[in-house]
């Protein structure tokens, strides 16, 4: 199948699983969409993904590896990787599809923030295949049950971005555009360190408040210079900096292990590739993601690997603060180390 074939399929894929996932946030409590039904080593699978995740691999064998085999990498899959159909070998694959099938879930089963459904392709080039071969992505917004438009956007590498929004009482659609903020300075504006789950949280808002006074100088009384916001989702990211809302956002977790490692405590969860299988359409779209030295993020496709990542929503944003933001990483006692970040220059 070529990738526009691909595009068809998988944007269909994503509208029925975002009705499905819908359909289970109408029915159902928060108590039981919240359940926990797998605790893996990449995160912890709740009943509300148990929804998409059965649909995932119905369709894709259904559409796609009826026609040819097809690696599929996620989690909560046996390894995090199995091949459609179960008949093929991995060899056999032209593509490797990496999927969240719900980002965001601890947000939409609580009804606080919308959802998203990741999807990234790239050309099945083994183990090594990484994040920076993907070169069709697919995001899709599962929206709150009260919420009535839905975006989703798409790319192919060297393309553009493209973006559309549907309206779930009219079934109307229409196109979107994708503009991400030209500032060049983060004054009035959101930039966030992210820092929503345990494990060095001191650290990183020590980093996040030291970064903001070398950015802007002292704070002053009553002044709210820049804002952040904690959204516990890679999509919802991607998507706050594609839509001129973010300036600047950083997932920094995995550098801090070894701090809280040495005080006898665990790093907690962190970024997997899969949760960042569509920075493609943020590049795409102007947007910049690196690796916290400045590379470019080329992790390879599993559901394991921990990912830091620094996304700025434009070059002249990113030669302002990333001097600065390099400078600060090392002198609060993280690390880049390459046994914690596997990347190589895009």
């Amino acid at each position: 199948m070529t990738l526009e074939e691909l595009l068809d399929s998988l944007q269909r894929l994503h509208d029925w699983m975002r009705e499905l996932v819908l359909s289970a946030c109408e029915r159902h409590r928060t108590s039981e969409l919240s359940e926990v039904v797998h605790a893996g080593a990449g995160d912890v699978t709740f009943m509300v993904g148990r929804v998409s995740e059965a649909a995932l691999i119905d369709w894709l064998t259904r559409e796609i590896a009826v026609r040819e085999p097809i690696v599929l990498i996620g989690e909560g899959l046996p390894q995090g990787c199995i091949t459609l159909p179960e008949t093929a070998t991995a060899d056999e694959a032209r593509w490797r599809i990496i999927v969240d099938p719900i980002d965001g879930t601890r947000g939409l089963m609580y009804q606080k923030r919308p959802g998203w459904i990741l999807t990234g392709v790239a050309p099945n080039r083994g183990s090594a295949t990484s994040l920076a071969d993907i070169e069709l992505a697919v995001q899709t917004e599962i929206p709150l049950v009260k919420q009535h438009l839905t975006d989703q956007f798409w790319a192919f590498r060297g393309q553009g971005a493209y973006g559309s929004w549907f309206n779930r009482l009219t079934h109307e659609s229409a196109s979107l555009a994708i503009n991400p903020s030209t500032a060049n300075g983060l004054r009035n504006g959101f930039a966030t360190v992210f820092r929503f789950f345990p494990g060095g949280r001191d650290v990183l808002a020590a980093l996040d408040d030291e970064l903001c006074a070398r950015l802007l100088g002292p704070i002053q009384p009553g002044q709210a210079a820049v804002s952040n916001v904690q959204y516990a989702c890679t999509g919802g990211q991607l998507y706050g900096r594609m839509m001129g809302q973010d300036r600047l956002v950083a997932d920094l977790h995995p550098l801090v292990a070894p701090i809280v490692h040495a005080r006898g405590e665990a790093a907690g969860h962190c970024c997997h590739p899969y949760d960042l299988c569509t920075m493609l359409i943020a590049e795409e779209a102007g947007a910049v993601v690196t690796d916290p030295q400045g590379r470019g993020v080329s992790v390879p496709l599993d559901t394991e690997a921990d990912v830091a990542w620094i996304g700025y929503a434009n070059r002249r944003l990113q030669r302002e603060i990333e001097p600065v933001l390099q400078e600060l990483i090392p002198t609060h006692g993280l690390t880049t180390s390459d046994q914690l970040l596997s990347t190589s220059t895009l």
